[in-house]
C-alpha cells in the first residue's frame, strides 16, 4: 500500500449522531431503555449498554413509568400509543428526516391517497413508516413495483403518493419514480433520501472508481452501509465490508497501491480511527490517512535546493508584508513573493487579509534564477480550485453563489469564486423586456448548466434556481396551509375583479370585495403591482391549486361597529350616497348603508326623492328597523319631522265633527 484515502463524509450522520448524544445525556440521570437497538452498530450498542441503556423489543417489555428512547428509525403510531399507555417517559430520537416521511404519509392517508413506500422489507425505519399510513404497498425496487402494478389494475386510477427510505440509493429512487410518473397522472413523488446519504454514496462511488481496494465500515444489518458496499463493488473488485478493525483482512490489501475507506451512518469516528490506525501500523501513515514520508537530512537538503517550475503548486508561510508584496518562505533556495494587489482588489486592507506566520498555498507564476526569486499567485490557485467546484456543481446539479459583474450581449456575467459564468437573458429570471443592468453587483444563486474548461466557457441559470426554490416554497405552503393563516406577500398582477398576491411561491387571489370594508369600484384604489400586503387565507383547493385571500381586517368590520353603536329607535346623522326611484341610500358609518324609503323621506307625498334630497346631503334619520342576518337597515327622515299643515287641519276637523 502506498496511499489510503478516507472519504470526507464517512461516519455518523446527523440523525444517528443526535440519537447517540441524546442517549448519553439521558444516561447521566440513571439507567433507561431503548426500544430496539439504538443504532445498527454492535460496538456502540455494547458501549451504551455498559452505561445503563437496556434494550427492549416491544412496549410490553417496558416496566410501567420507565424512561424509554425511540431510536432514529422511529416507530409506528400504534407503538407510540402503546408506550404512552404504559405511562412511559418517552425520549423521541426519531430522525427529523424520518419524521418528515411520517407527516407525508399521514397527510396522504387523510386525503384518501394510496401510499407507495420504496425500501427494505423488515427494516425498522420502513416498518415505522408503514405504521403511519392507511392503504399502502412496500416495494424494495422497481422490479417489485412493476409486479405489484401488473397484479393490481384496480389501483391504476388512484391518487398515489410515493416516498422512499432515507438510506436508499439514488438510482433506486430514480427508477421507481420514473416508473410511476409514466403510468400515473396524479402521482405525488417525494424524494425523501437523506442528503447525507446521497453525499456519502456519491463519494463512495467516485472513491471506489480510483482505488485498488475499498474498506466499508458498518453493521451488516445497516441499510445504508449495505448500499455503500454494493456501490463500491460496482467499480472495485476488492471490497471488504467490516464491523470494526478486528475484521480487517490486511492480506487482501497487500497488493493494493491505493485503498479507500468509507463508513455507514452508524459507524462512530473511533471505529473508523481504529481501522485507519491498523493500516498505519502496516504502511507508516498518520492517523489522517495521508502518507507523509520521513525525510533524512540529505533528502531535506536536496528538497531545499531543488529547482521549481512555472505552474508548480507550493505551500509556505508568510515572513514579511510590505506595501507592494508579501514575502513567503516556500522551503527552497528561492524567495517567494505575492503582489499585495491579489488581496486588495476588493478594497480589503492587506493586513486584514493575511498576517505574518500564516500558511499559504500558491502557484508559481515566474521563476527568476538570477535573483533567486519566485513570483507566486494565490488567485490563480484559487481559480483552479474554483474550476473544480464549478465542474462538480455542473455534474451533480449543485447551486453556487456569485456576484453579477457585467452586462453583455445576450445576458450577464456572474463571477463565481473567480470563474466567469455567462447567464443568458432568458435564464436571468427577469421579464423579457427588463433591463439586465438592474442585476449588476447583486449576489445571485446560479445553477451550472454547461462547462467547457478548455475554452473557459461556463453557462449558468439564475432562473432554474429561482424556479426550484419557488416549487419548494410552494410545496411547503401547501403542506401547512389552513384557513385563517396569515402571510406577508407581494402583489404580482391586477385584474378588474381582484389582485393576485405571491405569498412565497404560490399566487392567491384577493377579490375586490375582500380588499376594503369601504365601497371601491377598482382594485387599483387599494393595490398596485409590487405592493407588499399582509393577507390571510379565506379558502383553498389543493386539487385545483387555488387560494382565496382576504386583505380587509376583520376587526375593522363596519357592521360590527354599527351594531355596537346603534339600535332601533336611535337617531343618526347620515350622508345621502345614492338616489333611486323607490328611495335613497344613506351612509350611516363608512361601509354601512341604510335605505330611506320614498314614503319616509318627507312628511308629505313626493314623486321622486330628488324633490327633497341630493347626493352628498347630510340629514338626521331615525333607525326604524335592523335585519342583522341580512345586514340591512331601514331609516326614516319623516319620523323626525313635524306633521304637514294640511294633515294637521284635517285631524282637527275630524275631532270637531265628532
Amino acid at each position: 500500500m502506498k496511499e489510503v484515502i478516507v472519504a470526507k463524509s464517512a461516519g455518523f450522520c446527523f440523525g444517528v449522531s443526535r440519537s447517540v448524544k441524546m442517549a448519553e445525556e439521558l444516561l447521566e440521570d440513571g439507567p433507561a431503555y431503548s426500544l430496539g437497538q439504538l443504532i445498527h452498530n454492535d460496538d456502540v450498542v455494547v458501549k451504551l449498554s455498559e452505561s445503563g441503556l437496556g434494550v427492549i423489543n416491544s412496549p410490553e417489555e417496558l416496566p410501567v413509568g420507565e424512561k424509554v428512547m425511540i431510536r432514529s428509525h422511529g416507530v409506528s403510531k400504534a407503538v407510540y400509543d402503546a408506550l404512552e399507555s404504559r405511562n412511559a417517559v418517552i425520549i423521541d430520537a426519531t430522525c427529523p428526516k424520518v419524521k418528515k416521511i411520517h407527516e407525508i404519509v399521514s397527510r396522504a392517508t387523510e386525503e384518501g391517497r394510496f401510499v407507495v413506500i420504496i425500501g427494505m422489507h423488515n427494516h425498522p425505519e420502513v416498518e415505522a413508516v408503514c405504521g403511519w399510513c392507511g392503504a399502502h404497498i412496500l416495494c424494495e425496487n422497481v422490479s417489485e413495483l412493476e409486479k405489484w402494478w401488473e397484479n393490481n389494475p384496480d389501483i391504476h386510477d388512484n391518487a398515489i403518493t410515493m416516498v422512499i427510505q432515507t438510506t436508499q440509493t439514488r438510482n433506486n429512487f430514480t427508477e421507481c419514480a420514473n416508473f410511476l410518473k409514466k403510468r400515473c397522472t396524479n402521482a405525488e413523488i417525494f424524494d425523501t433520501i437523506c442528503g447525507a446519504t446521497s453525499t456519502r454514496q456519491d463519494e463512495a462511488s467516485k472513491l471506489s472508481a480510483k482505488c485498488d481496494a475499498m474498506v466499508v465500515i458498518g453493521g451488516k444489518h445497516s441499510a445504508n452501509s449495505v448500499h455503500l458496499a454494493e456501490i463500491c463493488r460496482e467499480s472495485c473488485d476488492n471490497v471488504q465490508f467490516i464491523n470494526n478493525a478486528d475484521e480487517l483482512d490486511m492480506d487482501m490489501l497487500a497488493a493494493a497501491d491505493t485503498v479507500g475507506i468509507t463508513a455507514g451512518a452508524s459507524a462512530p469516528s473511533w471505529i473508523i480511527k481504529e481501522v485507519s490506525n491498523k493500516m498505519s501500523e502496516e504502511i507508516k501513515i498518520d492517523e489522517t490517512a495521508v502518507e507523509e514520508k520521513e525525510m533524512s537530512f540529505d533528502e531535506m537538503l536536496e528538497e531545499s535546493i531543488k529547482t521549481i517550475y512555472n505552474g508548480d503548486k507550493v505551500t509556505g508561510y508568510v515572513v514579511a508584508i510590505t506595501g507592494t508584496e508579501i514575502s513567503v518562505d516556500i522551503g527552497t533556495k528561492y524567495s517567494g513573493f505575492i503582489p499585495t494587489t491579489e488581496f486588495t482588489d476588493d478594497g480589503i486592507k492587506v493586513e486584514d487579509a493575511v498576517k505574518v506566520g500564516d500558511t499559504i498555498e500558491a502557484v508559481v507564476v515566474r521563476v527568476n534564477d538570477v535573483e533567486g526569486t519566485v513570483m507566486l499567485s494565490k488567485k490563480r490557485l484559487d481559480a483552479a480550485k474554483s474550476w473544480n467546484d464549478v465542474e462538480e456543481a455542473a455534474e451533480n446539479g449543485g447551486v453556487l453563489e456569485g456576484v453579477v459583474t457585467e452586462e453583455n450581449k445576450g445576458g450577464i456575467v456572474v463571477s463565481v469564486k473567480g470563474v466567469r459564468v455567462f447567464v443568458p437573458a432568458s435564464q436571468s429570471g427577469l421579464p423579457k423586456e427588463a433591463e439586465m443592468s438592474q442585476l449588476l453587483k447583486q449576489k445571485v444563486r446560479v445553477k451550472i448548466t454547461e462547462v467547457n474548461r478548455s475554452r473557459k466557457r461556463v453557462v449558468g441559470s439564475i432562473r432554474a434556481v429561482a424556479q426550484k426554490e419557488r416549487r419548494e416554497r410552494a410545496e411547503a405552503i401547501w403542506n401547512e396551509i389552513e384557513v385563517g393563516k396569515k402571510y406577508h406577500g407581494t402583489v404580482k398582477s391586477m385584474t378588474s375583479y381582484g389582485a393576485f398576491v405571491d405569498i412565497g411561491g404560490i399566487d392567491g387571489m384577493v377579490h375586490v370585495s375582500e380588499m376594503s370594508w369601504n365601497r371601491i369600484k377598482n382594485p387599483a384604489e387599494v393595490f398596485a403591482v409590487g405592493d407588499e400586503a399582509d393577507v390571510y387565507v379565506i379558502s383553498f383547493d389543493k386539487e385545483k391549486r387555488k387560494i382565496s385571500l382576504g386583505y380587509k381586517n376583520p376587526e375593522d368590520n363596519p357592521w360590527a361597529k354599527f351594531m355596537a353603536a346603534y339600535e332601533v329607535g336611535a337617531v343618526a346623522s347620515v350622508t345621502i350616497v345614492k338616489l333611486m326611484p323607490f328611495g335613497a341610500f344613506a351612509e350611516v358609518l363608512p361601509g354601512v348603508d341604510g335605505l330611506i324609503h320614498i314614503s319616509q323621506i318627507a312628511n308629505r307625498r313626493i314623486g321622486k326623492p330628488e324633490e327633497v334630497l341630493a347626493v352628498g346631503d347630510v340629514v338626521e334619520a331615525k333607525i326604524t328597523a335592523i335585519d342583522e342576518e341580512k345586514q340591512k337597515i331601514s331609516l326614516s327622515i319623516r319620523a323626525l319631522a313635524e306633521p304637514a299643515p294640511a294633515e294637521a287641519d284635517e285631524e282637527v276637523a275630524e275631532v270637531t265633527e265628532e
